[in-house]
């Protein structure tokens, strides 16, 4: 009985934390709200105990900041915070390639990636690129990440990647909804594309140091589409979290 009610409880936190964290992500909360632990279980439908450590756990994403009163406050990022985010991605799925090179990988084992890579290139060969492509883009970038970050076989590292990956918008595919409306937006993820391809084969090749430098430029890519999403925020409704981050102008 008492292991089915920790269950319960774990499962109404995860429950409550998703749905907190699509408010802020949906823009329904704005950066400077204050959240109280009532007025979540109010929106949630969740019960205060699992309310309380859904609150935490979104602290410890970065996501919300503890208020010395009580309660929490969403939190507005730098552009700089988002950058060093993703540099810090981009850093550890470098190590996660030269593992993989270094290692050795099977022909079997990259079959999955190469999977992805001609899913992917269907999707480019769409011009213009429809917003319907962008979103099976995501789909599939995010998959290649994990694959490849399985490749490594190092638990460890994964698990790093795994949380630096949740800090906000530093994931594979943070902004890729937003670049769909930019003018250089197919431009983007040929190159992209190009990162994926040529990491598959530094990997075959077992050159570590050529796997490890593609993979961080491509987090580099990742850098410029956040700059060029946000000097272009005329299409906010793709991606509304947009507006937690703050620029130098704001």
């Amino acid at each position: 009985m008492a292991e089915r009610e920790v269950d319960r409880s774990v499962s109404q936190t995860v429950k409550a934390q998703l749905a907190l964290r699509d408010q802020i992500l949906s823009g329904s909360l704005r950066p400077g709200e204050r959240i109280s632990e009532l007025q979540a279980v109010e929106t949630t439908g969740a019960s205060r105990t699992p309310v309380r450590m859904a609150l935490v756990r979104l602290e410890e994403e970065g996501l919300l900041e503890a208020i010395p009163s009580g309660g929490f406050m969403v939190k507005a990022f730098s552009e700089r915070d988002i950058s060093d985010s993703i540099e810090l991605r981009g850093t550890l799925e470098g190590l996660a390639a030269r593992f993989a090179a270094e290692r050795g990988v099977s022909a079997r084992e990259l079959e999955p990636l190469k999977e992805c890579l001609a899913a992917i290139d269907e999707l480019l060969r769409q011009v213009p690129i429809s917003i319907e492509a962008f979103s099976s883009y995501v789909t599939l970038n995010a998959r290649f990440h994990a694959l490849l970050t399985e490749l490594s076989r190092s638990p460890p590292l994964i698990r790093q990647i795994d949380r630096a990956s949740a800090l906000p918008f530093a994931s594979p595919s943070g902004f890729v909804m937003a670049q769909s409306a930019l003018p250089e937006a197919q431009q983007i993820l040929i190159i992209g594309q190009e990162h994926h391809r040529v990491v598959i084969d530094a990997i075959e090749n077992r050159e570590g140091a050529r796997a490890e430098a593609v993979m961080r430029e491509h987090a580099r890519l990742a850098v410029r589409n956040l700059r060029l999403a946000l000097r272009n925020r005329t299409h906010l409704d793709l991606l509304p979290a947009l507006a937690l981050i703050k620029t130098a102008t704001d």
